[in-house]
């Protein structure tokens, strides 16, 4: 179980905030990045995540990076599905889904 220290809060969601800003910079940037260069952010960023736990800044974070939001709802997919993603795109991506796999299952072409 976690328990919230409110001694490091600040200081973890300031480093959250910092490698979601670096998220979003390797997610849209016109450069290539390295594999090794993004999972580690990425895995520290989840580290960052899980520690916040419940902080009520967690969702302001999420809300301002989008990227991090991706990767929070990515992490937590199992508990709570597409927690974050605005239900129109959520129900139109299983509504693409479904229709895909009925062309496939008749045989018509997957594109």
């Amino acid at each position: 179980m976690k328990t919230s220290h409110s001694t490091q809060s600040p200081a973890r969601l300031a480093v959250a905030v910092l490698l979601s800003q670096l998220l979003e910079r390797l997610d849209r940037s016109a450069e290539p990045v390295g594999a090794e260069q993004y999972l580690s952010v990425v895995r520290h960023l989840k580290d960052e995540l899980d520690e916040l736990g419940t902080d009520p800044q967690l969702s302001a974070l999420l809300d301002a990076y989008p990227s991090a939001a991706e990767l929070y709802e990515n992490l937590n997919y199992r508990h709570a599905g597409l927690c974050r993603s605005p239900l129109e795109r959520s129900l139109d991506g299983e509504l693409q889904a479904r229709q895909l796999i009925q062309r496939v299952r008749r045989g018509g072409a997957a594109g």
